[in-house]
């Protein structure tokens, strides 16, 4: 630090001097240095900032959100509330209690609940002795609740951010940072009563919504555990290729398929077996036939998954809400901790693009794009010693800040 201090204070003094009125031709310092000298000096000195490459290689801050997150100005934010407003609504006409828990939990509580999603976990740096990570879901927090408090029988929501580690797609609606809106009943009732209530409240809210034509998917774990076991699936491999199936709603078979066979290590003709049953969609009538089929009604858990999705449609009905909901056998949802009826509900139509930024802007098509699954859910017992069904509202819904005439009842 001296050295470059007694450096620049020569330089201020040579430039002073050339400057001034005095016929520096006859100036010499103390030292003996003569102008020459000093232009000399001037001279390294400015090819070594040449070298360092000057102000032009100064960091430049730019004022920007973080990867996958976004602001949201005065009208998005009424449009958001308004949209709460609907959803709470909804859940307290069904009997819903509200609760809150920390943004972030203790890292053993959330490992080995999501499955190969468990890589998009934000792990936090040691705190105090505690290794801790941001919460995923709302789902696994209410399970611990649940067990912590000795807690049996609620009804509760809870609309809060959570946070993944995923590759953002901001033009899809697919952020790092977004609101979850969850409905869970724990308790224990007759077969498929919650799990009918879910998918009355996400029908019931998405009519309210107006967000255009949806589809309600419904699947079950033990029906998807039984077909991959009559295919020849070997047990270890259930989860991973229950995560292939996953995404077929994002990939063509032929992709889904070449991810078994090349990377889980399925044989071509076990991944055929399981493309001719993933094809079929339809209703209570095809729960029947499935109920017929020589393979799978030799299985124990697709016989109880099957009876259990013909008394789901028999309360589908009495709700008067079969006109949205399909019984597909390509739903898989990845995450690990289902254990019976699984849901999820996908906008049929495209709509604007959401775009905030040039770098958005450019990735944007202006035809619009498919925003896929607003909402998702299923049953997970053995969670906590109560039976669970639960209901996800994806609240990172595009639409809210593309459509406000839709969103905002007038």
């Amino acid at each position: 630090m001296n050295a470059l201090g007694l450096v620049s204070t020569r330089l201020c003094a040579g430039l002073m001097c050339r400057r001034s009125a005095v016929n520096l031709s006859s100036l010499r310092f103390s030292s003996g240095m003569t102008l020459s000298h000093i232009d000399e000096e001037v001279a390294k000195l400015l090819q070594l900032k040449a070298q360092l490459g000057g102000d032009e290689g100064k960091h430049v801050f730019v004022l920007k959100t973080a990867k996958g997150t976004r602001d949201y100005n005065p009208k998005q934010m009424a449009i958001r509330e308004k949209v709460f407003n609907i959803i709470i609504s909804c859940f307290k006409r069904h009997g819903a209690e509200t609760i809150d828990s920390p943004v972030f939990e203790l890292k053993e509580t959330l490992t080995g609940k999501y499955g190969e999603d468990s890589k998009l976990i934000y792990d936090l740096k040691d705190q105090g002795g505690e290794l801790l990570s941001l919460r995923y879901d709302l789902t696994v927090p209410f399970a611990r609740y649940l067990a912590m408090n000795k807690i049996t029988n609620i009804k509760r929501y809870h609309i809060a951010k959570v946070y993944r580690r995923d590759n953002p797609a901001m033009t899809r609606g697919r952020y790092r940072e977004f609101y979850q809106c969850d409905f869970d009943i724990a308790g224990q009732y007759d077969a498929m009563i919650p799990d009918a209530e879910c998918l009355k409240i996400v029908y019931e809210i998405l009519n309210e919504l107006d967000l255009g034509d949806f589809r309600i998917k419904v699947n079950d774990r033990r029906i998807l555990d039984g077909m991959f076991a009559v295919c020849g699936v070997p047990d270890e491999k259930f989860r991973t290729i229950c995560s292939t199936v996953d995404k077929l709603d994002k990939m063509a078979w032929e992709d889904v398929k070449k991810e078994m066979v090349n990377e889980k290590g399925l044989s071509e003709d076990v991944a055929d077996r399981i493309g001719e049953y993933v094809s079929m969609q339809g209703g209570q009538d095809l729960a029947e036939r499935l109920l017929q089929d020589p393979k799978l009604s030799q299985n124990k858990q697709a016989c109880a998954g099957l009876t259990d999705m013909k008394l789901l449609f028999s309360y589908l009905e009495l709700f008067q809400v079969t006109d949205k909901v399909v019984f597909d056998l390509s739903l898989a949802r990845g995450l690990d901790y289902y254990t019976g009826v699984i849901y999820e509900a996908i906008l049929s139509q495209t709509i604007p693009a959401l775009v905030s930024t040039p770098a958005e802007q450019n990735g944007a098509d202006e035809a619009g794009v498919s925003v896929g699954s607003v909402a998702g859910g299923g049953r997970y017992d053995g969670k906590c010693p109560v039976w669970v069904s639960a209901l996800g509202l994806r609240g990172s819904f595009p639409s809210w800040s593309r459509r406000p005439s839709h969103v905002i009842p007038e």
